[in-house]
């Protein structure tokens, strides 16, 4: 069993890839994903087991380490919250996107550093520490931070309730995650032992919700799909080397510098979709750019993580 766990964490870009072409081919095997059950969002339940899986991985030293290392954290949550938002601002407004696309770009943006970031730093020879706390930290204040910034950069154009968003954030995120923290401080041997199946299980839950979402929007995907397609890779790649070069500036180590780039490169494209079908449900468009998302920064990630280990080790 723990073979399989370990197949699909290994070739976890792969097997996104492969849930896409069958979403693709038979958009109505998923539609399950984005349908309600007894008045419960399948997708955003989705989300919150990804987000409990997180929480099983935490303890009250991945918050302690704040106060150790405010300058790494500091400076990853003001790279997270302002250089994300912008960027995808200025590039839904360079590329002229329609309104359901801006807003799935802006979410992207305004949404909290990914999960798949502290795996890829860990793959990348980066601080896996500092990953786990600039992640969790970034999650915990996105039920305030994501609704502000979005209502900034669209609110104007279109109308959404911040409140509900953030209402929906907290259940979404901050409760599962709780939850998954309260365990593991309750029963910590047996989180240990699960955590060596989170990963896959993550990775599979994450497939499915990328599935669901492409097959529901498959028309919009293939007749905008190379437009959107170019912002995402943009979007992907300018984060990464911003990040790189906020933390060079800033005078981290090597490790230190890899993990900020990763992490403000790998977003929480799953919440950016979950998010989007809530509270813009006119603009059915706007889960697309999260999912098309999350399909890049997993596949292109695993590349920049396979380099940076190769060409690095531990005593550099």
């Amino acid at each position: 069993m723990k073979r399989i766990f370990k197949f699909i964490e290994k070739y976890y870009c792969i097997i996104i890839l492969l849930f896409v072409f069958i979403a693709l081919s038979y958009p109505s095997s998923f539609n399950w994903v984005v349908s309600d059950y007894a008045d419960i969002n399948i997708l955003n339940l989705l989300l919150s087991i990804v987000l409990f899986t997180m929480g099983t991985t935490l303890k009250v030293d991945n918050f302690i380490r704040i106060f150790k290392n405010p300058k790494e954290i500091t400076i990853g949550i003001l790279a997270q919250y302002f250089i994300m938002p912008i960027l995808a601002f200025i590039l839904a407004s360079i590329f002229s996107l329609d309104a359901a696309l801006t807003v799935g770009v802006i979410l992207v943006g305004t949404v909290p550093g990914g999960t798949a970031s502290d795996v890829m730093t860990f793959l990348a020879k980066g601080d896996v520490a500092l990953s786990v706390s600039l992640t969790a930290v970034s999650t915990l204040l996105s039920p305030i931070l994501t609704p502000i910034l979005t209502l900034i950069l669209v609110g104007n154009q279109i109308s959404f309730s911040p409140i509900d968003m953030f209402l929906s954030i907290v259940q979404i995120v901050i409760i599962p995650i709780l939850l998954g923290l309260m365990l593991n401080y309750k029963f910590p041997e047996f989180c240990m032992r699960l955590r060596e199946y989170l990963p896959a299980i993550s990775a599979i839950v994450i497939c499915v919700i990328v599935a669901g979402v492409m097959g529901a929007n498959k028309q919009a995907i293939l007749t905008s799909s190379i437009v959107i397609m170019v912002v995402i890779i943009i979007q992907y790649f300018l984060a990464m080397a911003l990040g790189f070069i906020i933390g060079y500036l800033s005078g981290m180590d090597r490790k230190s510098i890899i993990t900020i780039a990763i992490e403000l490169s790998f977003q929480n494209s799953g919440l950016s979709t979950g998010l989007a079908k809530t509270h813009f449900p006119n603009l059915t468009a706007a889960t697309v750019p999260g999912a098309l998302y999350s399909i890049w920064q997993n596949f292109a990630g695993s590349i920049m993580a396979y380099v940076l280990n190769r060409h690095f080790d531990d005593s550099d």
